[in-house]
């Protein structure tokens, strides 16, 4: 059973949190289910007119993914999208999915960063975000895609809005890791809130490196088992059925936390067990998602399926 929640705060159209996949993997890995992770959706915009009125374009975003690709090594595309795009209608889709089953909301937000970030798939699209979630396994993604405008799932996204706006006073606002862009103080992505199930709880705001996360942790509980890395890259995929991207391996690989994320090793040994038909990737951008097994029935159509690469913030 789970003694810390961590509450995170995300949506698909930002690239840190996006990147923060990579150090999330390494958590994940490290301290399995005694750690009950719980997605809220930001809801960056309600219409793409937001981003268009702050001077956004879909040039500029493409050129700016380039930086996050060369800093973190996640998997972006840079063919310029036709328009802004704004986020609520994938926000809600990810609530829809987390209301079948909580265990969904990850997989699906996972699915629409991919498309946005390596496709030219646009988030306030049904057909793209039906296209994309027909990606995750277990995931009935017609349904969850109809019930996007559904009341019960528009009121649990304004409710998860509404917490990610309520940073006015946190640690997140003291280190200057949040943002007013919208009016209230709100939590900026990938917030995480680690809560203790005897009450305390510590907040490790906006973007951070692995080892603010890993600290925040252990001062929250000393008596949490840290499992080793893994011997390989397919001893690694055995605990994430929905794939790693190979920025994400190579954080779980790190053979300690004061030896960087090799990815060009990465690379290799991916690579060649994929010649050995142990593992399969699905092309994502210049990257792959790699799994233990081939890609279900289904399965990655919303990487393969859709016009070509890009993505949003």
């Amino acid at each position: 059973m789970a003694s810390v929640t961590a509450v995170y705060f995300n949506d698909p159209a930002c690239p840190w949190g996006y990147c923060f996949r990579p150090a999330q993997a390494r958590l994940i890995w490290r301290f399995g289910d005694q750690i009950e992770w719980r997605l809220e959706l930001i809801g960056l915009s309600e219409s793409a007119e937001a981003y268009v009125e702050r001077g956004y374009t879909p040039a500029m975003l493409a050129m700016g993914w380039r930086t996050f690709e060369r800093r973190f090594g996640m998997p972006f595309a840079f063919t310029v999208k036709e328009r802004m795009a704004a986020t609520a209608r994938a926000c809600r889709a990810i609530v829809a999915a987390r209301e079948v089953e909580h265990e969904l909301a990850d997989p699906a937000l996972r699915a629409l960063q991919l498309m946005n970030f390596t496709t030219t798939g646009l988030l306030d699209e049904d057909d793209d975000l039906r296209q994309a979630l027909a990606g995750v396994p277990g995931l009935d993604a017609d349904a969850v895609v109809a019930r996007i405008d559904d009341p019960d799932v528009v009121a649990a996204y304004e409710s998860d809005r509404a917490h990610a706006r309520s940073a006015l006073g946190s640690p997140t606002e003291a280190q200057a890791r949040s943002s007013t862009s919208d009016g209230p103080v709100r939590y900026t992505a990938p917030s995480v809130i680690f809560e203790h199930a005897d009450g305390p709880r510590i907040e490790v705001g906006g973007f951070q490196p692995f080892e603010a996360y890993d600290t925040a942790l252990a001062n929250l509980d000393v008596s949490l088992e840290r499992r080793s890395a893994p011997a390989d890259p397919v001893e690694a995929l055995s605990a994430f059925p929905h794939g790693l991207t190979t920025a994400e391996m190579a954080s779980v690989l790190r053979p300690s936390d004061l030896v960087d994320a090799d990815i060009p090793a990465s690379q290799v040994q991916l690579a060649a067990l994929a010649g050995e038909g142990r593992i399969h990737g699905e092309p994502a951008g210049g990257d792959a998602l790699w799994r233990t097994s081939p890609t279900p029935a289904g399965d990655g159509a919303g990487l393969r399926g859709q016009r070509p690469p890009v993505g949003v913030d």
